[in-house]
């Protein structure tokens, strides 16, 4: 565990710095918990109004990995909420539950005043930072959500939506996902038109999610700094969720953030082998691993226990970004409440500090992990202005 010294000089320094999450699924958690259990791909249910009032959030909620008492623990500054929806529904349902979902984020700020205010720019998460609030910010995860409408996309950002996704775990008819059959190759010229437009509006690209050729083709394609929302680093855990080096090391260049993300398969080596060993069988049987419900129903009920994962675990990814990417080039991105559990010491939205003390107690100067926390992701929420 790190030192209560380490920890002390974390509280400090998160309380004078705002740290900057890039991705959390409360929403869809909520719209879970209103239907009374996991949702199916092709299930979605609920008014946005009724789902925010399905618990308390005011109180501390076991069921869920978010609330604002542990959020203020966790000195949670400003918090791209992710207004998901699976790979099924498809088409104009996509548009509908993506709709539901960034109204249903709204409805949260309005219920929570005094602990949430919505932003959609980097001047307003600092003054509601500077006010005690935490910022509420959006960002949409899927590129099947627009379903080929540059137009839907444009109402998306009228809306206050700040990123998009460009794939969940399958592939978009205009780019390849990390995780499904590559059919494009990358981005096809649609795909870099959507890059374009992202970059006139104003919202950033977000290539968490996406082949390492669509990382490069949008790379290639893009005229501002882009962000992986919740990914961490391919040489560190071989799983295909995260970021070659080639594509870190371009980071640089771009003017761009990787937000290094807690979740244990993509953070643990052990865990990422556990996780290709579940695909191997459930492909056996006929299931798809990128389907997460199935996913998560496969594993509760397959023989193979999963790997310890613990926050030294988030450091090796963060120290491996530093040196590729540098420090300029990396933020946070925790992915709470959009899978099962967390590692050891992060298991909800309180362990932020704990992370931060672990590092200074590393040797890590409170300037780079302020960096780290939030200048960075603020850097390139301006740069797309």
């Amino acid at each position: 565990m790190p030192s209560s010294a380490g920890r002390g000089r974390a509280e400090e320094l998160l309380a004078r710095v705002p740290l900057v999450d890039g991705h959390n699924d409360l929403p869809w958690a909520l719209r879970e918990l209103a239907a009374a259990g996991p949702l199916s791909e092709k299930s979605t249910p609920g008014d946005p109004t009724t789902n925010a009032s399905v618990v308390d959030l005011t109180t501390r909620q076991p069921a869920l990995q978010t609330d604002l008492v542990r959020a203020r623990e966790g000195r949670l500054g400003m918090q791209f909420w992710s207004v998901w929806v699976p790979c099924r529904p498809a088409g104009d349902a996509a548009v509908t539950a993506v709709l539901e979902q960034v109204e249903l984020v709204h409805e949260l700020v309005a219920r929570y005043p005094d602990h949430l205010r919505l932003a959609t720019t980097a001047d307003e998460a600092e003054r509601a930072f500077a006010d005690g609030r935490t910022a509420s910010l959006i960002g949409a995860e899927g590129g099947h959500s627009i379903n080929g409408s540059l137009g839907v996309l444009r109402a998306l950002r009228r809306l206050g939506v700040r990123y998009l996704t460009l794939t969940h775990n399958e592939n978009t008819p205009w780019a390849d996902s990390a995780t499904d059959e590559p059919v494009h190759g990358g981005l096809t010229a649609f795909g870099r038109e959507v890059v374009r437009e992202m970059n006139r509006l104003g919202m950033l690209v977000d290539l968490s999610h996406v082949a390492a050729t669509t990382m490069r083709d949008a790379l290639d394609t893009t005229s501002r700094p882009v962000v992986f929302s919740h990914s961490s680093c391919r040489a560190v855990a071989d799983h295909p969720r995260n970021v070659p080096d080639d594509v870190l090391a371009r980071l640089a260049a771009n003017g761009g953030v990787c937000m290094i993300t807690f979740v244990p398969q993509f953070v643990s080596p052990a865990y990422a082998a556990w996780d290709a060993r579940l695909k191997e069988a459930m492909d056996a049987a006929g299931e798809r691993h990128n389907d997460l419900v199935a996913r998560n129903r496969f594993a509760a009920g397959w023989p193979e226990p999963t790997p310890r994962v613990t926050i030294d675990d988030v450091v090796a990814h963060l120290e491996h970004a530093r040196e590729v990417a540098g420090v300029d080039h990396i933020g946070l991105g925790g992915d709470y409440d959009g899978v099962p559990t967390q590692p050891e010491g992060l298991a909800d939205v309180s362990g932020y500090p704990y992370l931060f003390a672990a590092l200074l107690d590393r040797g890590w100067s409170e300037d780079d992990c302020a960096r780290l926390a939030g200048r960075n992701a603020l850097r390139v929420l301006r740069d797309n202005e």
